[in-house]
């Protein structure tokens, strides 16, 4: 997967970068909630014709919280953006799963002179903070800061939350039973709790004035990230490309494969491997 470098931001945060090669276009992608750089790796179709870089963001992976409060989806985009300075990217792809596509959105919107293609797989959020999909991970947040964690994680096996979840969208579930079994569950909580309440930050009217080449990715069997808004974004946001892959739930290597299929022929079509700087 390349080195993974660890950078010192200016509130003593410890972030792992990884970064896959110094040729090819650049494309920066980022992990979903509680996420890393494997879940990434997963899903993008490194090849040496792409350079592609990873922030494991804060309290995540491999990567210290620092000090500075609160969590945001905004604090987690520039600390890719004080990466992509350090690796001496000035324009570049952006992209990422669930939040981080929530953070490529963000980077498109308002850093238009760098980015120079989006995309978003499987977003979780559209232009709305704190939408209704997101209040699990509050659910199991205030659990966790509420009681012992074998406990905490009994208590939301047992909800109506988790009921319908087992039964509509299982590998949902299972993320956020994983949640319980983390060193840092205390301090990844806090983490939980802000960005369920956050969100990309960008109008409807913002997204509809973006000119880059865009790549909206989705998939059923999944009540996190629907189909419904990665629709929403696509058809928002000018000449996206909107494509439909196998559920996770279903056939989890089918849906890798898809996807880096789909990323693949979408940076290909529209970069033809070259470097946009």
């Amino acid at each position: 997967m390349g080195a993974a470098p660890t950078i010192m931001l200016r509130d003593d945060a410890a972030l792992r970068v990884f970064d896959t090669g110094q040729g090819g276009l650049p494309a920066i992608f980022q992990h979903g909630l509680g996420g890393d750089a494997n879940q990434v790796a997963q899903n993008f179709p490194d090849q040496p014709s792409y350079r592609r870089l990873t922030v494991e963001c804060r309290a995540q992976g491999g990567s210290g919280a620092g000090s500075k409060r609160p969590f945001s989806i905004a604090m987690f985009a520039g600390d890719v953006l004080a990466a992509a300075d350090a690796a001496g990217l000035d324009r570049f792809v952006a992209g990422g799963i669930s939040m981080g596509a929530a953070i490529a959105l963000q980077l498109a919107s308002r850093h238009p002179d760098r980015v120079v293609g989006l995309v978003l797989v499987r977003p979780a959020w559209a232009f709305d903070a704190a939408p209704r999909n997101m209040r699990p991970y509050v659910e199991v947040a205030e659990l966790i800061n509420r009681l012992p964690l074998t406990e905490a994680r009994d208590a939301f096996a047992t909800s109506a939350t988790a009921a319908r979840f087992r039964s509509e969208a299982p590998d949902n579930l299972a993320s956020l039973l994983g949640f319980f079994e983390r060193e840092n569950a205390t301090v990844f909580a806090e983490v939980m709790q802000a960005i369920a309440a956050d969100g990309p930050g960008v109008s409807r009217a913002a997204a509809s004035a973006l000119a880059v080449p865009t790549l909206v990715i989705g998939c059923g069997l999944d009540l996190v990230h629907s189909l419904a808004t990665a629709r929403e974004l696509a058809e928002i946001i000018p000449n996206a490309i909107f494509a439909e892959v196998t559920p996770k739930a279903t056939d989890k290597d089918r849906h890798f494969a898809e996807i880096r299929a789909a990323i693949g022929g979408f940076l290909d079509m529209n970069f033809n491997n070259q470097d946009p700087s």
